[in-house]
């Protein structure tokens, strides 16, 4: 049940074209694409790899979606770093081990390519989820 790479970084930014402009500007991040959330953003690639995720994010309209669908809390912030994002198989072997440890976790699955996500904090309050094969989550309803 091996990690495989670091997937992605989210910031959180109510400036979200002019973020935009920065990172593809003066480090060279192309817009490409972004399943279909229900919140404005984008994601920025460094070749076939999206690095940076950046959304919208207003204080008191758009953080409901974080908040509400990700861990139930409604008050819990990161700051403009929102989460750190991982790869990995072994979905049962994680969820396993985590129950078992008594860890806290949401799952959800991505709109469109069927990724699946689970979201854990660490001990400082870092949201760090972990994204798992489609394939991996069959049957799941959440």
């Amino acid at each position: 049940m091996p990690l495989k790479t670091l997937g992605h970084f989210l910031i959180k930014t109510e400036n979200l074209e002019e973020t935009k402009a920065f990172y593809q500007e003066f480090l060279g991040m192309e817009d490409g694409y972004r399943p279909p959330f229900p919140f404005p953003g984008h994601w920025l690639y460094i070749g076939d790899t999206a690095i940076v995720h950046m959304a919208n994010f207003r204080k008191g309209t758009d953080e409901q979606y974080y908040t509400d669908q990700r861990m139930g809390e409604t008050s819990a912030s990161t700051g403009p770093l929102d989460h750190i994002a991982f790869t990995a198989t072994g979905l049962d072997e994680f969820v396993e081990r985590f129950e078992k440890a008594g860890i806290k976790m949401d799952r959800r699955t991505v709109p469109e390519d069927g990724t699946h996500q689970i979201f854990i904090k660490d001990p400082n309050g870092i949201m760090v989820e972990i994204d798992f094969p489609a394939e991996e989550a069959a049957g799941f309803e959440g």
